[in-house]
C-alpha cells in the first residue's frame, strides 16, 4: 500500500483510474484528499421512490449525495463516471442476500437500475489527517471497523432496520478536535451519533467488526462512532429488492465534489 501522503495527494479522477484499470481493489480511506467519497446503491426504478424516502427520513445515516436515472450508469458527481467499472468492488444482493461480489457491473447491468450515492465518513477523514491526528486504522494500513447497532432508522416503505456505525479510536483531546471536524461535513455523516461504550448501542465486542477490519486501539483511547453509509445494506435485506448492488464496505465510489459539499445533485 503507498504512504499516507502519497495516497492523499493522488486526484479523485486518479483514483478512479486506477480502479477501471484493476490497479485499485482495496479500500479507498485516506485517498483523495479534498474529495467527497461516496457509498453506494443501485436498485430497480420501481423501488427509487421509496428508497429517497428512506434516505430522506434517514439523513444522518444515509445522507444522499447523487441520483441517477433509470439505465444510466453516470452520475452528476464527475465528468466521467461510470458506476459499472468506477467503484473497487461491488456487492450483489437477490431478495435481500449477498449472493456475489464482483469487480466491475459490465455483465449484470440493466436499463431499469437507478443509482444512488451516500456520502460516506471517509470524505472527512483527510481533514482530520491534515490537522496532524492519526486516524489508527490508517496508520495500521486497515479497513475502518464498522459494527451493526441497535439504533433503529425510521421505515419508508419496505425499507427498514437498524443502523451501521464506522468506529475510530483517539485520545480525549483528539476525539474533541475529530468531532469538530466532522461535524463540518454533513454529508458525511457530520460528528458521531455516540462517544463511549460500545455495548449502549448493541455492540457486543468491539474487537469483532460486522464488516471491515479489526480496529485498533491504544490504552486511554476513546472511541467514536460515526453513522455509516452500510446501514442500506441492512435495509435491503428486509426489502425483498429482485436485485441490489452496493459497494463493498470501505470500497468506495471516489467523486470531483468538494468533500465538504452540502448540495444534493440529481441526474
Amino acid at each position: 500500500m503507498e504512504p499516507i501522503k502519497a495516497m492523499q495527494t493522488k486526484s479523485a479522477q486518479e483514483v478512479r483510474q486506477m480502479i477501471r484499470d484493476g490497479q485499485l481493489r482495496g479500500p479507498t480511506s485516506g485517498y483523495a484528499d479534498g474529495y467527497m467519497q461516496a457509498n453506494l446503491m443501485i436498485l430497480p426504478a420501481q423501488y427509487a421512490a421509496d428508497f429517497k424516502g428512506f434516505c430522506d427520513k434517514n439523513p444522518k445515516s444515509c445522507p444522499l449525495v447523487a441520483m441517477g436515472r433509470p439505465g444510466d450508469p453516470s452520475l452528476p458527481l464527475a465528468g466521467d463516471i461510470d458506476i459499472r467499472t468506477d467503484v473497487a468492488r461491488y456487492r450483489v444482493y437477490r431478495q435481500g442476500v449477498h449472493i456475489d461480489t464482483v469487480d466491475n457491473l459490465l455483465s449484470i447491468w440493466r436499463d431499469d437500475l437507478v443509482i444512488f450515492a451516500l456520502g460516506c465518513s471517509f470524505s472527512f477523514e483527510n481533514a482530520i489527517l491534515n490537522a496532524g491526528i492519526e486516524i489508527r486504522h490508517i496508520t495500521a494500513k486497515r479497513n475502518v471497523p464498522m459494527y451493526k447497532t441497535n439504533l433503529p432508522t425510521v421505515q419508508n416503505g419496505p425499507f427498514k432496520g437498524n443502523m451501521v456505525v464506522s468506529m475510530r479510536a483517539f485520545s480525549p483531546s483528539d476525539l474533541v478536535q475529530a468531532i469538530l471536524l466532522s461535524s463540518r461535513f454533513p454529508l458525511a455523516h457530520g460528528a458521531p451519533v455516540h462517544i463511549g461504550n460500545p455495548e449502549e448501542i448493541g455492540i457486543k465486542d468491539i474487537y469483532q467488526p460486522d464488516f471491515g477490519d479489526v480496529p485498533v486501539i491504544q490504552e486511554g483511547d476513546i472511541l467514536g462512532f460515526w453513522a455509516c453509509g452500510v446501514t442500506p445494506q441492512m435495509a435491503i435485506q428486509q426489502a425483498n429488492v429482485d436485485i441490489a448492488i452496493t459497494h463493498e464496505p470501505g470500497y468506495m465510489l471516489v467523486t470531483d465534489l468538494p468533500a465538504d459539499a452540502n448540495e444534493l445533485s440529481v441526474a
